[in-house]
């Protein structure tokens, strides 16, 4: 016989061997093994079938965020309409502000400068004082018109200020007077009645203005 197909019969006779010698294995462990396996394999059946019937939980979160975090939803964020006194409230704080902020950089960069005689011709550094009086000048005008439509908000402050509106206008031009060296005096004492006319309507209307110094990247910006 060929030296193959003798291989062949050994490689067989071995395969044969192994396994009998296996189910042997197992008879002799009783039906312990068997009922165990098949216990589990009617578990697994039966876990199966199961899970093909039962629903499937699904967290919400994971099909809308925004139950769980509003600020994930921009329409369940929005706040709700204020109502009239908090629109008051809201008009007053900025009218204040707005009107600080042109009380403060008038005194701060214009009213100071000229008391200490910083835009006399030939004062040192007066190129330099014209050019920031001149931006405040600008920026306080901004802020007075801007505290002007703050009030619109309040009836009483509305009423208030405007008898002021026309002097507040009046201050248009100042800011490039001012940086040119132009501004007379009277423009300064314009400003200043100006301020003190929006401080005292601001008190009569329970929202007192306090002076806020802008820096002078505020002024340029």
């Amino acid at each position: 016989m060929p030296s193959t197909a003798r291989c062949r019969r050994a490689v067989t006779a071995l395969f044969l061997s192994t396994a009998l010698l296996a189910g042997a294995t197992a008879c002799g462990s009783g039906g312990s093994g068997r009922n165990h396996s098949g216990d589990v394999s009617a578990a697994a059946v039966t876990a199966a079938g199961a899970g093909a019937v039962a629903p499937l939980a699904v967290d919400p979160a994971l099909v809308n965020p925004a139950l769980v975090d509003p600020a994930l939803d921009p329409a369940a964020a929005e706040p709700s309409p204020s109502t009239s006194a908090e629109k008051q409230r809201f008009a007053k704080t900025r009218f204040v502000a707005n009107a600080g902020l042109a009380a403060g950089a008038t005194y701060q960069w214009i009213v100071k400068p000229y008391r200490e005689g910083k835009f006399k011709k030939g004062a040192k550094g007066r190129t330099f004082a014209l050019i920031k009086a001149g931006l405040a000048g600008a920026f306080a005008y901004n802020r007075l018109k801007a505290a002007v439509d703050n009030a619109k908000g309040d009836p009483l402050l509305s009423k208030a200020v405007v008898p002021l509106t026309a002097g507040i206008e009046s201050l248009k031009g100042l800011g490039s007077k001012l940086r040119k060296g132009n501004a007379s005096d009277a423009d300064l004492s314009s400003l200043q009645d100006v301020i003190t006319g929006v401080k005292s309507a601001g008190q009569s209307a329970g929202a007192p203005v306090t002076d806020r110094v802008p820096s002078l990247s505020q002024l340029g910006g």
